[in-house]
């Protein structure tokens, strides 16, 4: 691991000229540009909150800022993993031409993702504004919960990026975990609402914890459970190892199976 911080460090200039390029690829053609960032998560938000709010009626506090919040959450781990896919064939002709680390590219996608989760709480933050809320001072520790979410995104975004080259239909079952994780995650359900055999299951998944501590710190001036700590800490490292070790694996025959 400690030789992948040294190629990043050294390779720092490419690691984001690859990202503002996954930027400018992203909202090419488009007159609104990165703007769609901004708009994507709030058409997203008043249809989940119409059917929530007036079919479902669920009764959660602050239920807009609630709703956007893990929506925002879930976009940062799904468009960091989304551009990760295609990073590296994207990038075939120009990987026979100049050597770098195979591993730029999708850091790259994790810092792109980063950009777009700025621009996204920037809205959350005039939410806030709108709806006057004055969010408590554990909202800090939003910092280190998305830090986590980062390394997520790169042990999951490592393997995801050699493991397309290899197999084209990463991407398509790719898609079909990102759909089904989103409906798995509370973002627009408490946690706790769901029945004590399913809680035990989810409780395991890295985003479930991840979104249940970012509005335990944002919403309720909660600090996050012991457990739901130690369950995000096991299993992102986890995750990341293994992630990690398959990457370094498959990694060495990535120009010649492009």
């Amino acid at each position: 691991m400690s030789s992948v911080r040294e190629e990043m460090w050294k390779t720092k200039g490419i690691l984001f000229s690859f990202a503002f390029s996954d930027l400018k690829v992203r909202y090419k053609n488009s007159i609104l540009g990165i703007v769609w960032s901004i708009i994507e998560p709030l058409l997203l938000l008043g249809v989940l909150f119409f059917v929530f709010s007036t079919m479902f009626k669920f009764e959660i506090e602050n239920f807009p800022i609630y709703l956007l919040l893990g929506i925002i959450t879930w976009n940062f781990f799904k468009n960091g993993t989304q551009l990760a896919l295609n990073s590296l064939t994207n990038r075939s002709s120009l990987m026979t031409q100049i050597y770098f680390p195979r591993s730029i590219p999708a850091f790259s996608a994790g810092v792109t993702s980063s950009i777009l989760l700025f621009t996204e709480l920037i809205v959350l933050g005039f939410f806030m504004i709108i709806f006057g809320f004055f969010p408590p001072s554990t909202i800090i520790l939003l910092i280190p919960i998305f830090l986590l979410e980062f390394i997520l995104i790169l042990g999951i975004s490592l393997p995801l990026s050699v493991l397309n080259v290899k197999f084209k239909d990463t991407e398509f079952i790719w898609g079909v975990v990102l759909q089904a994780g989103f409906f798995l995650t509370p973002i627009f359900y408490q946690f706790d609402m769901l029945p004590d055999n399913v809680q035990n299951i989810l409780q395991f998944s890295p985003m479930v914890q991840i979104v249940t501590m970012a509005h335990h710190v944002t919403l309720y001036g909660e600090f996050p459970p012991i457990n739901s700590m130690l369950y995000a800490l096991f299993s992102i490292f986890s995750l990341t190892l293994i992630g990690y070790f398959i990457f370094r694996k498959l990694q060495l025959r990535i120009v010649e199976e492009i």
